[in-house]
This record gives C-alpha cells, structure tokens and sequence, in this order.
C-alpha cells in the first residue's frame, strides 16, 4: 500500500499534463470539426478545462474563440464546464 502511494505522489504533475493534453485536444476536435460537427459551446468548454488544469495554450485558444462567440453560447460552455468540474 505504502509503495503504492509513493508512486501515485511521483506522478501527479505528469498525470495532470497528460490530462491537459487530452482535454485540450477534445477542444481542438471541436473548433476544427475533426470527427464531428464544428461546436463552438463544445469547443469552449474544453479549452476552458484543460486551461484549467494548466494548458496555457488552451487557455490562449480560448480567448481567440470567445470573440467569436456571443454572451449566450459563452455561457453556455461556462456553465458545462463548472457542471464538469464539479462531476468529475
């Protein structure tokens, strides 16, 4: 058990990048269309997670992304993201 914890500790930071990465790219899916239909709620919602959970770029894709969209659809993919948040 205690071994256990010892490795969990070590790969925290990496664990959360990695997580960053993912959640910055199921931004990219949906700002871009890839796989799916273009959804800037969608797109939005992910970028403000991962730049969350420290994605400077997601963070930076954002703010070029909110310019485009109106009040309602930004928060719109606010609030997903908080209810995300919160479930996971």
């Amino acid at each position: 058990m205690a071994r256990f914890e010892m490795l969990e500790d070590g790969f925290g930071a990496m664990g959360a990048t990695a997580q960053a990465d993912i959640l910055f790219e199921l931004g990219m899916m949906y700002a871009t269309g890839r796989d799916c239909d273009t959804d800037v709620v969608a797109a939005h919602k992910w970028f403000n997670i991962a730049a969350i959970k420290g994605s400077a770029r997601a963070a930076e894709l954002r703010s070029e992304l909110s310019a485009t969209m109106s009040k309602i659809e930004i928060a719109k993919a606010l609030r997903e993201a908080r209810e995300w948040m919160t479930m996971h």
